[in-house]
């Protein structure tokens, strides 16, 4: 049976004029007085009738009627393929598996080899377009998701440019057969074919071919250089060594093999002691630099398995293909598949030929620009600071029971903890999904709300009804942005139709205001699992926090990410805040336990709550033209 071809509606256009309202009140708490009365000045000017503001919305009303999803190709250039940053810390989050128990060199191997199998699985579901339909859960519940991200898992790479990147995408009809994995070990990287004869391989097969790649990997005498270091570097230094490297025919022919992979499986060296969760989670995102096992992978593919001989294992992602719950998604079916292995049968089928080892033919160029991305490398190692933090004291279930949101609660936390540490607020990115619509991806739930900064100002006094202000002001923001009505996404293609249209930067743009209010020092997102494991990335600012959290019915699982080069920043200090604020908020929300019982739960805006039962599809379809209709001439 094939998945149902979703028919989802088209992304809402908000109205102008609800966007340049919820525009000013965001930024306005963040800023000084003078500044923000040029702020409002410019977005006046902007949002006047007859300007230029309803000029560019228009032509986004057209570029809506035209494309699947109007805002896509603006967000995947401007969020991933313009930014000139490193991939590993910056932009590409790892999952971090539970700590395996590996006592023996081919425990590992047996990992690899039934994760590989779990991976064809998988792909099978995927090729027969068999995967089950995603529905949201949450707020807004029921409501059927785009699955397109799945699709892009085994089939996507991200060829570096030299000033914008390009997100390769082949959802499987050029791809004859099954494929092939590229396991890397020991720096180097072996084509694994996953069918030999029209017969896929089995476990003990893979095992079998596994065990041939670690006997090839250390042979001195036919060492490569480690090339998959030119990956860890920045987007368009990569470019250009990339350049370099296709001079070779011998280079075209490894490069060509590594960009139509399915994904890649580490085999990674291990460390002698058992890693910390916060160690683990280094080794995830940098490999460790150049001396452990930093040149171990290929940043390139989306999709990088990581098997430690030590038992730390995992996944890092190139994000530009899908968000973070596909990648959750899979990789709990993975870990499954893990657990209750497939019969194979006592013997192969054939003797099978070796697995190819990929060569490379390095000018001296080559050999120094590989030197130079060790060393980019190795700076970044030493400079990510990361504090893997579980919450013990109480979880999503008690949250509940207080009638709030538990992201909603956490996000106000956050917030707390910064204040706390750094006595202002902040700009705060909150990622939320819009799969509800076709192609949908991502947009901002901006959660340094006004209501939550009078609280935490008011912290000191422990205001229970300032807390459930923050609370519904968070929770409200979040079912506009799952809806399609948040503003980042909107002002992103005021933006860039600006740029299309060749007409100079709007003063909005250029305004101080967007400057402070784009600067997400505070780099936020729930990915919740069911099954232990957690994810984490780095900050996007030099000077900010990327906090990843995982919320449990009884315990929460933070990961705090910042730069030890700040003199801002420290993951330590901010665990700490944040462990304390969680257990004030509860020590606040028990000492009014005792008050009149609230109406119900704040899950959603009052408009929604009136009658949750409402199929949500219609809802947003009223919304979108709603907006449409306001913001057509507005």
């Amino acid at each position: 049976w094939e998945t149902p071809i979703l028919s989802l509606p088209k992304l809402p256009l908000p109205a102008l004029k609800d966007t340049l309202d919820t525009y000013l009140r965001c930024v306005k708490h963040l800023l000084t007085e003078e500044c923000f009365q040029k702020t409002q000045e410019a977005v006046k000017h902007f949002g006047a009738p007859g300007g230029l503001g309803e000029l560019l919305q228009c032509k986004l009303v057209e570029r809506r009627e035209k494309k699947a999803n109007w805002v896509y190709d603006y967000w995947l250039n401007d969020m991933y393929l313009n930014n000139r940053l490193a991939l590993p810390v910056n932009s590409s989050p790892a999952m971090v598996f539970p700590h395996q128990n590996f006592t023996a060199p081919l425990d590992s191997l047996r990992f690899a080899a039934n994760l590989i199998s779990g991976i064809l699985e998988y792909k099978s579901l995927l090729d027969a377009r068999t995967l089950p339909v995603d529905y949201a859960r949450g707020q807004l519940a029921g409501t059927a998701l785009c699955m397109e991200q799945y699709y892009r898992i085994f089939s996507s790479y991200r060829l570096p440019g030299r000033e914008r990147d390009t997100l390769v995408a082949d959802n499987g009809s050029a791809m004859p057969g099954p494929g092939h994995i590229i396991v890397a070990c020991k720096n180097q990287f072996f084509v694994l074919d996953v069918a030999i004869n029209s017969r896929r391989l089995n476990g003990r097969d893979l095992l079998t071919q596994l065990e041939k790649i670690v006997k090839m990997a250390h042979d001195e005498d036919q060492r490569q250089p480690p090339i998959g270091l030119l990956t860890s570097d920045g987007r368009t230094a990569w470019a250009e060594a990339r350049g370099e490297l296709l001079r070779e025919s011998t280079n075209r022919e490894s490069l060509d093999l590594l960009e139509r992979c399915l994904c890649l499986v580490c085999l990674d060296e291990g460390g002698k002691a058992e890693r910390t969760d916060s160690a683990r989670a280094l080794l995830m995102l940098h490999g460790g630099g150049a001396a452990t096992n930093g040149g171990n992978r290929w940043y390139d593919k989306s999709m990088q398995f990581v098997v430690g001989a030590d038992g730390c294992c995992g996944v890092v992602c190139e994000h530009s293909a899908f968000e973070g719950i596909v990648l959750v998604q899979c990789t709990e079916y993975l870990l499954k598949n893990i657990c209750h292995p497939k019969p194979v049968p006592a013997e192969s089928g054939s003797e099978l030929p070796a697995p190819r080892r990929l060569r490379w033919k390095c000018t001296p160029v080559v050999h120094k620009l590989v030197a130079s991305s060790a060393d980019r490398l190795h700076r970044l190692v030493k400079n990510l600071d990361v504090n893997v933090h579980k919450f013990r004291h109480y979880g999503k279930e008690t949250i509940k029971g207080l009638k709030m949101s538990p992201d909603a609660f956490i996000q106000v936390a956050l917030q707390l903890a910064y204040y706390r540490c750094h006595g202002r607020a902040v700009s705060t990115y909150e990622s939320a999904s819009i799969r509800r619509f076709k192609d949908g991806r991502v947009d901002n739930i901006r959660s340094a709300t006004p209501e939550a900064l009078v609280f935490v100002r008011a912290m000191t006094g422990g205001n229970m009804e300032l807390l459930r202000a923050a609370v519904t002001a968070q929770t409200k923001n979040s079912s506009l942005a799952i809806m399609g009505l948040a503003i980042d996404n909107h002002l992103l293609g005021l933006r860039q139709m600006a740029q299309d249209l060749k007409i100079e930067k709007p003063e909005i743009f250029r305004d101080e205001a967007y400057r402070v209010s784009h600067e997400f020092i505070l780099s936020t997102s729930q990915v919740p699992t069911t099954v232990e494991m957690f994810c984490c990335y780095g900050p996007v600012v030099p000077n900010g926090y990327g906090v990843c959290y995982n919320p449990q019915l009884d315990h929460f699982v933070f990961c705090v990410s910042s730069f030890r080069e700040s003199q801002q920043t420290c993951s330590s200090e901010f665990v700490k805040s944040l462990e304390q604020g969680l257990l004030d908020m509860r020590d606040l929300c028990q000492k009014y336990t005792t008050c009149e019982p609230r109406q119900g739960p704040a899950e959603m805006p009052a408009d929604l709550s009136k009658n949750p039962e409402a199929p949500v599809l219609d809802l947003v379809k009223t919304l979108s033209q709603t907006k449409l209709q306001a913001g057509g001439k507005a």
